[in-house]
């Protein structure tokens, strides 16, 4: 007799087609140990009525669990339960215990407590989520970063696939960086200038490491990217924070001991603002007068709404004094998580090597597949219609605040992805996202963006990235009736 169907369910938290979860339900039947080796499967026929999906799906799902030896079939008798079935491991359960061991005592470096921005998992259920990073999946290119994801996979790529690079990085990824992606900002490097990470945050973590020491100090600017100014703390570095102005970093108010300058010019993180040419080469001279170093964070440029987007601050560089920073994880998906770092190569080596020694490199098939699609075309063919969309959703966002008398925090942005907004000085940012949020509308408290003593609590941040145009309007207005409600204390 056949296993009964009664016992074939759907997982409903599994996410795949079809045909994968029929196959992930029986492999994880058999290695649980709930259908055993030599017992009989239902006939496709009827396991497909059962679960009420095509026999064919079955019939594939079948065939899979057959190639991998979870299944073998005997003529007009069906398929069984393969005598050679992987197995679980035959461990038992462990009784339940209580820790010993005083972690308070024993943690010797704390990393929790970090001022990130909270960020709910389930963003995309809300109707206004104005949140930014996220990927609004109406933009981008499924069909064909699936296709080069399956190209990565061929024969032809099999060593990009498997093997261990070490130390080093894809070839054909490296390469497009070196002749597209950094000559579009004014910047030609050599391969062995060129290090690729784990997004921009791995980019800027290998750069503290391997720059900072307990004696030098880090300047970064004042509201910030906070994932960096944690980052900066764990290294034990002095850290100073430099208030920003209608054009980004001042650099005469940067410090005589700064050893490393931290900054965002195309985008300045949240305030948006762009630096100009003029003060970017005052920044470059200062830091030349210091004999310091600056790190260019350059998120966000391929965003701009202006004709040609600013030059990067180190195609400016005459010295060799600017690392810069790329990432392919805001333009394509944040879950890719991938980047690079660009420098001299005794810096670079010296990352590499870092690099190397905790995580080895980026994994080879993701890096092969985003250099499929960038190689391919398809990467510019996203950015312009991201480009384009964006320019549209930011015009509808500008005309809302300007409707419904929300206030810019300093000018509009030309570019980017968000607004960095201003509440009346009796708002509590924070609270206003709490209420805000059960209203269905989701904003970003700006408090963890500051790095001073008295951080104010009125500024918060509204992105478009993930939110569609139409919604903007409905949105922002119950933001601004939401925002009156709010009364100052007594």
């Amino acid at each position: 007799m056949p296993i009964p169907v009664e016992n074939f369910y759907l997982d409903p938290n599994f996410q795949g087609t079809l045909q994968a979860r029929i196959q992930q339900m029986i492999a994880q039947g058999i290695l649980i140990g709930r259908f055993r080796t030599g017992e009989r499967l239902p006939s496709t026929r009827a396991l497909a009525k059962h679960l009420k999906v095509s026999r064919l799906t079955v019939t594939l799902a079948y065939t899979e669990l057959l190639a991998s030896d979870y299944l073998s079939s005997r003529d007009r008798s069906g398929y069984f339960v393969s005598e050679t079935a992987p197995e679980a491991a035959g461990f038992t359960a462990p009784q339940e215990r209580t820790d010993t061991i005083d972690w308070t005592r024993a943690i010797g470096q704390r990393f929790t407590g970090g001022n990130w921005p909270e960020k709910p998992q389930n963003w995309s259920s809300f109707r206004y989520p104005f949140i930014y990073g996220q990927t609004d999946p109406n933009l981008f290119d499924h069909a064909n970063w699936r296709l080069c994801a399956l190209t990565a996979l061929g024969a032809k790529d099999f060593n990009a696939l498997t093997s261990d690079y070490y130390d080093q990085d894809d070839p054909m990824l490296v390469e497009f960086i070196a002749r597209q992606s950094l000559p579009r900002r004014g910047i030609f490097a050599k391969p062995e200038q060129i290090l690729v990470t784990l997004g921009a945050q791995n980019a800027l973590w290998l750069a503290t490491q391997v720059l900072l020491t307990q004696r030098r100090t880090a300047v970064i600017e004042n509201p910030c990217y906070p994932a960096l100014r944690d980052i900066l703390e764990q290294s034990r570095c002095h850290v100073n924070a430099v208030n920003v102005d209608k054009n980004g970093l001042d650099p005469d108010a940067i410090s005589p001991d700064a050893s490393v300058i931290f900054t965002t010019p195309s985008h300045q993180c949240p305030t948006t603002t762009t630096m100009p040419v003029k003060r970017r080469e005052l920044l470059l001279k200062r830091a030349a007068e210091l004999d310091a170093l600056i790190v260019e964070d350059d998120y966000e440029f391929e965003m701009t709404s202006a004709s040609a987007a600013t030059p990067a601050l180190k195609s400016l560089d005459q010295d060799g004094r600017v690392i810069y920073v790329g990432s392919f994880s805001k333009s394509l998906f944040p879950g890719l998580r991938l980047g690079y770092l660009v420098g001299a190569e005794p810096f670079i080596r010296e990352a590499r090597a870092l690099r190397a020694s905790i995580l080895r490199h980026p994994p080879g098939h993701i890096q092969r597949t985003a250099a499929y699609f960038l190689s391919l075309g398809h990467y510019d063919a996203l950015i312009k219609r991201t480009a384009r969309q964006f320019h549209q959703r930011r015009e509808t966002m500008q005309n809302a605040i300007n409707e419904f008398g929300l206030t810019i925090a300093g000018a509009p942005p030309k570019g980017g992805s968000s607004f960095w907004m201003q509440a009346p000085t009796h708002v509590n940012a924070l609270e206003l996202a709490k209420i805000l949020e059960s209203k269905g509308v989701l904003i970003e408290p700006g408090h963890p963006f500051f790095s001073s003593d008295t951080v104010p609590n009125h500024y918060y941040r509204l992105a478009f990235s993930s939110i569609a145009d139409n919604k903007i309007h409905d949105g922002i207005k119950i933001i601004s009736q939401t925002i009156r409600e709010i009364g100052p204390k007594p």
